[in-house]
């Protein structure tokens, strides 16, 4: 028992050195106020729906810092800076981010996010995370508020920040921000992912969820069954990265599984793909029943599939597996008829880019994210996030699934509905954010209108006087385990938004 205390213990010291050792070299990063904050970040548990915790560090950390901070009725965190002396006739400024942060982890990760600090660590010039989503979507944004929040050195007008709760399950924080709570003329949005970009416009969105309940059906005694695996696609951001071709993880099951009950006599007892509505599906698993004389076609089917796959997607994904695995026998599986109505459904649901924004031409306007399906123990359960910059098309689109689902029996529900945010160019802040970069870098900014979902859009809706832009240091792949951040993006955008701040003009 000594023996095992003995390595127990060493085995505690050796994860404080290596977690020691990371906070050390994070924190050595430029610029260390943001880095230093942001590695605070990554140690406190945030997924969104449970952020007790961060609301309680970001409170603590104003109360160290010394300015006025609360929570407000919709779970935001506001904090407020007074002016410099000499600042205090310059328009105020919102700085705005949101706090939680999408949980995905890779398959043999054992992380609990509500529990659990992040894993950071660096390669290279990326900070990334250890088989998890890292939080620099949008922690960077929450760290670099933090970093201003606390110099006593800047010279600034009034600056107040929100930092919202639940951005990435709907937005619920800016949904339900209370009027007349701010006091700004201007919102810079810290959220966006590619620096050097000045985002001025962004799509609306909108939830959608089918669903049927159905008694099940006792399986053939005699049956087999077999679990069918898809996994190791790249997923991904279903706005930033819908236009990319990315591999579906339900919309290629169907295909599988459509011709499995065709050639093979297979029937569909469960099926599991995706686990946040935000986000491209990158793994889906099926149990099928089915003739125990099938089953080693059912396998061969895999095979031709899986080749099928990869050669379709072979500049896109590289990491496909698609394999099956036998499994004990459920009691029960999906009617015939309720089976073929749901393979039906998924089948026809619309998935990816409906079209691009004809003035815009290289950004998507419309599309939808077949992201989660569940099926079994007599429910299914689809989730569908629909995007479009245009409120008719946003309804089309809407339509359009409504119409698939409805024809499969199923009863179809929206929520989380936000406007698209209307780009205007002749933006005061927009232009002097452009001189500074311009000043600063010797490089023009590139102005964008972007098809993922920005809170600008919600908080104008109840603020409609705002000047309003987003931008931020580079990310890749956020709501994804390959998150990244690049860190030498990072400290030009620390300079051009002091800077910013500080040339802010008069009211």
């Amino acid at each position: 028992m000594r023996s095992v205390n003995l390595a127990l213990k060493c085995h505690d010291f050796n994860n404080l050195q290596i977690k020691q050792k990371t906070m050390s070299e994070i924190k050595n990063l430029n610029p260390e106020c943001i880095w230093k904050n942001f590695y605070a970040l990554t140690q406190v548990p945030r997924p969104s729906g449970h952020l007790e915790k961060v609301q309680k560090f970001l409170l603590d950390f104003a109360k160290q810092v010394g300015v006025e901070a609360f929570k407000d009725p919709a779970d935001n965190i506001v904090m407020r800076k007074p002016a410099s002396p000499g600042m205090e006739s310059r328009k105020g400024v919102i700085l705005q981010a949101h706090m939680d942060m999408v949980p995905q982890k890779s398959p043999e990760s054992t992380h609990n996010f509500e529990t659990d600090p992040i894993e950071p660590w660096i390669d290279g010039e990326w900070v990334k995370a250890k088989n998890t989503t890292l939080g620099a979507d949008n922690g960077l944004g929450v760290a670099a508020i933090m970093a201003i929040m606390e110099d006593k050195t800047l010279k600034h007008g009034p600056v107040e920040a929100l930092i919202t709760a639940d951005e990435e399950t709907g937005m619920y924080g800016a949904n339900a921000l209370p009027e007349g709570e701010l006091n700004g003329d201007i919102l810079l949005n810290l959220d966006s992912e590619t620096w050097g970009k000045f985002v001025i416009g962004s799509a609306g969105g909108i939830n959608l969820t089918a669903t049927l309940e159905y008694k099940e059906v006792e399986t053939d005694a005699d049956d087999a069954a077999v679990k069918v695996t898809l996994k190791g696609l790249r997923g991904g951001h279903s706005g930033l990265e819908i236009h990319e071709g990315r591999g579906n993880a339900n919309k290629m099951m169907v295909r599988f599984v459509r011709e499995a009950i065709e050639e093979c006599e297979a029937r569909l007892a469960t099926w599991n793909g995706g686990n946040m509505r935000n986000a491209i599906p990158f793994k889906a698993e099926v149990v099928l029943t089915l003739p125990k004389e099938n089953v080693a076609a059912l396998k061969e089917l895999v095979n031709d599939w899986k080749a099928d796959f990869i050669d379709e997607y072979k500049n896109i994904e590289s990491g496909i597996e698609f394999f099956a695995e036998e499994v004990a026998t459920p009691k029960t599986e999906v009617p015939v008829e309720i089976q073929d109505n749901l393979v039906n459904a998924i089948y026809a649901c619309h998935n990816d880019v409906v079209r691009m924004i004809p003035s815009y031409p290289n950004v998507v306007e419309t599309s939808s994210n077949l992201a989660i399906i569940e099926i079994g123990e007599g429910k299914a359960f689809f989730k569908i996030l629909a995007r479009s910059s245009r409120e008719d098309m946003k309804d089309y689109i809407v339509n359009m699934l409504q119409s698939c689902f409805n024809m499969a029996g199923m009863k179809v529900e929206t929520d989380g509905s936000y406007g698209g945010w209307d780009p205007n160019p002749e933006s005061e802040i927009l232009h002097l954010l452009l001189k500074e970069y311009k000043e600063l870098f010797n490089k023009d900014g590139i102005i964008q209108v972007d098809h993922a979902g920005l809170e600008c859009s919600i908080i104008l809706g109840k603020y409609p006087n705002l000047d309003v832009v987003s931008f931020g240091p580079t990310m890749k792949s956020p709501h994804t385990t390959t998150e990244r951040a690049f860190i030498p993006s990072v400290e030009p955008f620390w300079q051009l938004l002091k800077k910013t701040l500080t040339d802010v003009p008069e009211k």
